[in-house]
């Protein structure tokens, strides 16, 4: 997040909100069907990012508004039976990404990057930049204790922002290397193991051509871009996840006259191919996941409209599942099981944080 201050961050995001109507919304405040409302113990601000680590242990980052101008970044636990509040996170954080590797093991970033050591969380300074200053938007954990960071380096105007991946080493966050990009920005990272990523994101629209897919493969400690499938309009990934060593998914956006549809594209270990998806308008995707049963799901939205999507292989295509009726901002699913968490706020009111689980 570029915002270093409360005031201006929960200020734009409460303009945004109610630009949106997601402070008014006139739809209907009741649970989807198959989700289950869970009490979070937050009355107001946010929840942006959730992790689970199986049934009775799972973890969620965002942030308590005590006012307009004052907030406190936070870190919630699940037990099995309820929700509670675990930490604080190191003052403007703004969390909006977590990775968790063990309850005395996880990574939380947003405005710089901080991680819990089982007792506390501890700022880790991000490697210096020269495109600007280095933006998180996305973690993933990797082979002996490496943590992938991807994001932007921001040189004063998110618009001249250049892609940018970081890798923390075990004592200290390295800058990678990547080959001329040009303008643009990396949302989603994910280790492939034995020192091999992905990272996804976008290429800013230049006057000869639209906005544009970004997918870049680590392999023999090199960076290269993966040729991404033509797409129509403006496009962009927001997340990827691999499900072995010749297949992965990634899922984002693209508009069609105007209004955003959603975007999945699949590899198969040599090339991307984008796959069939229902239209649905603000329909983005920012997060996909596969439960214990195979279950590949694809979640996100824009404003008050809720997306999740679950792959049907017989059909070969995307279709549209219950979504968990929130604004949903991250949805994890839990390893070893077919439950699923959705985190974010309620449709109605202002800043009511909300938690949604089901079990498929």
């Amino acid at each position: 997040m570029s915002g270093r201050t409360v005031s201006r961050w929960a200020a734009t995001t409460m303009t945004a909100l109610c630009a949106l109507g997601i402070l008014a919304a006139p739809t209907s405040n009741a649970v989807a069907q198959d989700w289950r409302a869970v009490p979070a113990p937050v009355t107001k601000g946010d929840l942006t990012a959730v992790a689970a680590l199986g049934d009775t242990q799972a973890y969620a980052v965002g942030y308590r508004l005590r006012s307009n101008t004052a907030a406190d970044a936070l870190a919630l636990r699940w037990d099995g039976r309820s929700w509670t509040q675990h930490s604080i996170l190191p003052a403007e954080s703004f969390p909006q990404t977590l990775a968790v590797r063990s309850a005395t093991d996880m990574w939380a970033a947003g405005a710089g990057t901080a991680q819990w050591t089982g007792s506390s969380w501890v700022r880790r300074a991000l490697a210096s930049d020269p495109g600007g200053t280095m933006t998180p938007e996305s973690l993933a954990l990797a082979e002996h204790n490496a943590v992938w960071l991807a994001g932007k380096a921001v040189p004063g105007s998110i618009k001249n922002a250049t892609p940018a991946v970081q890798r923390w080493d075990g004592t200290a966050w390295r800058r990678q290397p990547l080959p001329a990009l040009g303008k643009g920005e990396l949302n989603g990272v994910v280790s492939l193991g034995a020192g091999q990523a992905l990272t996804v994101g976008a290429q800013f629209a230049t006057p000869a051509q639209p906005q544009r897919p970004l997918i870049l493969r680590l392999t023999n400690g090199q960076w290269r871009t993966e040729p991404a499938p033509a797409v129509t309009g403006h496009s962009w990934l927001s997340a990827v996840t691999s499900l072995g060593p010749t297949e992965a998914w990634a899922v984002g956006a693209t508009t069609i006259n105007g209004v955003e549809q959603p975007l999945a594209l699949r590899w198969n270990g040599s090339t991307w191919a984008s796959t069939r998806v229902p239209s649905i308008p603000d329909g983005r995707l920012r997060s996909i996941g596969r439960t214990a049963s195979g279950e590949l799901l694809a979640a996100g939205g824009k404003g008050a409209v809720s997306v999740l999507l679950r792959w049907n292989p017989a059909a070969n295509g995307w279709q549209r599942w219950s979504d968990p009726g929130i604004v949903t901002r991250a949805v994890s699913t839990v390893p070893g099981s077919n439950a699923v968490w959705a985190v974010g706020v309620g449709r109605q009111g202002d800043l009511v944080p909300q938690i949604r689980h089901t079990v498929r």
